[in-house]
């Protein structure tokens, strides 16, 4: 049998297709070729990158720290405080005294005078200015324990605690009676048993800490009662008695007429400090101010006592205001006549509030009851029906629907 390829060309050597090469297959030689050659495989995917190793973690925090530490960030700050001098302070002060009066302004300024103090700006140097500032507060003593301005005194006082070693000791003295007046006076009127229980511990600390009244205040106490009646006629007759300018310098003349007076050296003229007209004068005004500070704690003990008498309504104030009392009326040695008149006066009305209790009648004169026990008299009268719906009353005026 011949060759069946005899005398055709022989094959051509076809280049081996690359394998990133894509072939198209031709639907024409299909049939010829009996089937379309395979699409080669897709590129397989790059190896997924090695785990991180914890070490390597950690060598890296170094160096972010560098880098950050190389270029810090940079942080806006406000002043939010003024560096006033001390005029202005000064100015401050004499604008808040003068509008401190007011009971309308109060607030506002006794917040001013408060940013003062918490400022630093009261020292000694206008210690003497902030003073005229509680001075024009306290114009008016009966104001500082008014509803609204009461937390705004309570305020002003506890905060002047903490400047209270610029001023002399005349003014500490004031400072301290007012302190009981604003302060001390208006924590009995709080809602809180347990402060309450300590403002009345403080009184009787304060009460106990007093000396024993002496003749002498009883005396002036009278007199100071007598002088208050009688001021303006007083005050005119003293402008009366008092010599005119004119008057005094012609006796001057008449006493010195050559001058010699002048030539004399003020040191002679002077006492001398360490003399015993010195030492006497200074104790004098010692003793003066002491008697003042004492009548004015006095009065302001007084006023803390009968403010907590008027409280004696509530129930749980009760037992506190008569050790209260009662210890004030052990120590009533300690204060002046017309004191001591007040305050038995007071404790007799809390001796007698004090039997209307252990009789079961409260301080308005009824029965002490609890809840059940009211109760229980209240419907004691009234009319209740066996049935589920009856009418007002039990007046039995109603229509049932019993089907």
């Amino acid at each position: 049998m011949g060759d069946l390829f005899e005398g055709l060309p022989p094959p051509s050597a076809k280049p081996r297709p690359h394998e990133d090469d894509v072939f198209v297959a031709d639907t024409s030689n299909s049939r010829e070729r009996g089937s379309s050659p395979r699409p080669p495989k897709a590129p397989s995917p790059p190896p997924p990158p090695a785990p991180a190793i914890k070490s390597a973690l950690k060598r890296s925090k170094p160096q972010e720290s560098t880098a950050q530490a190389a270029a810090p960030e940079r942080r806006i700050r406000f002043k939010t405080t003024t560096d006033a001098s001390e005029q202005q302070v000064l100015d401050a002060m004499k604008k808040i005294a003068s509008h401190i009066g007011s009971k309308a302004k109060f607030s506002k300024a006794s917040r001013l005078a408060v940013q003062l103090i918490q400022a630093g700006s009261v020292k000694p140097s206008n210690s003497d200015y902030f003073f005229s500032i509680l001075e024009c507060a306290m114009s008016c003593p009966t104001t500082c324990t008014d509803q609204s301005v009461r937390a705004d005194y309570h305020a002003l006082f506890s905060a002047s605690q903490d400047v209270a070693d610029c001023l002399s000791k005349k003014q500490k003295n004031q400072l301290t009676v007012w302190t009981l007046q604003a302060v001390v006076a208006n924590d009995l009127f709080t809602d809180d048993s347990f402060l309450f229980s300590k403002t009345s511990t403080c009184i009787k600390e304060e009460i106990s800490n007093l000396p024993v009244a002496t003749e002498f205040d009883d005396m002036e106490e009278a007199a100071a009662l007598e002088n208050s009646r009688e001021t303006e006629s007083v005050v005119l007759q003293d402008n009366r008695e008092l010599p005119s300018v004119a008057d005094s310098q012609v006796n001057k003349e008449e006493s010195d007429p050559f001058g010699l007076n002048n030539l004399i050296s003020d040191a002679t003229k002077s006492d001398n400090p360490k003399g015993r007209k010195y030492v006497n004068k200074i104790r004098k005004e010692e003793e003066e101010e002491n008697r003042k500070f004492l009548k004015s704690k006095r009065e302001a003990l007084v006023n803390c006592l009968e403010i907590a008498s008027r409280r004696y309504k509530i129930a749980w104030c009760q037992t506190v205001i008569d050790i209260l009392v009662k210890h004030a009326f052990d120590n009533v040695s300690r204060f002046t006549s017309k004191q001591r008149e007040a305050i038995q006066k007071l404790w007799a009305s809390i001796r007698e509030q004090q039997t209307r209790r252990k009789q079961g009648k409260s301080v308005n004169g009824k029965l002490d009851v609890n809840a059940f026990e009211w109760l229980q008299q209240k419907y004691a009268a009234e009319k209740i029906s066996i049935r589920h719906s009856v009418g007002g009353s039990g007046d039995r005026h109603c229509e049932q629907w019993l089907g």
